[in-house]
């Protein structure tokens, strides 16, 4: 399990898979913010997205646990690695009771230190709509910075909505002197 401050990030277990799809996924309007991909519905068995798969090297999907609890909290992702560029994208997605508690900074924090010592990328990126607060300040927190802003890029809910682009090289996070307690 790779610790942070507060949560954990260890390999996915089936006994998750319920959870995080029926309140992750099964919460259409959250999870079309979340994904490129339309909705559509799946039943929990058969191609959930968050279903226990064989590793690969492009994706390294993670359950998130709060540390003091042991508590299924969400989900967290490296997705999309390029090996040739050492190049990977971030995401997480936490359970509705998890939101608002200061986790994400901690696993933005904890997802990234992976990317970069374990897995040895130079780039990590990160994609969110642009009025995703919780998502760009936990990133931004962490060293990551704003590199563009893909202006009605996204369909969600019914709407085009902006996306801003947020990158972090190893360089600048290996350069960076440690957080304080508790952010």
């Amino acid at each position: 399990m790779l610790r942070g401050e507060r949560v954990g990030l260890r390999a996915r277990e089936q006994a998750d898979v319920g959870a995080l799809h029926s309140e992750l996924y099964e919460d259409v309007a959250g999870r079309s913010r979340a994904d490129t991909r339309a909705w559509r519905p799946i039943p929990v068995g058969l191609g959930s997205p968050f279903a226990v798969g064989d590793p690969t090297d492009r994706t390294a999907a993670f359950s998130v646990v709060e540390l003091g609890t042991g508590e299924l909290a969400g989900e967290a992702l490296l997705w999309n690695i390029d090996l040739h560029n050492r190049v990977g994208h971030l995401g997480m997605s936490l359970r509705p009771v998890f939101r608002g508690r200061g986790f994400g900074t901690d696993v933005v924090r904890v997802l990234t230190g992976y990317g970069f010592a374990t897995r040895g990328l130079h780039r990590l990126q990160v994609e969110t709509l642009a009025d995703n607060q919780a998502m760009l300040a936990a990133a931004t927190r962490v060293g990551y910075r704003q590199e563009g802003l893909l202006r009605k890029s996204a369909w969600v809910n019914g709407a085009f909505g902006d996306e801003v682009i947020l990158g972090l090289l190893a360089e600048e996070w290996r350069d960076q002197p440690p957080p304080p307690p508790g952010q």
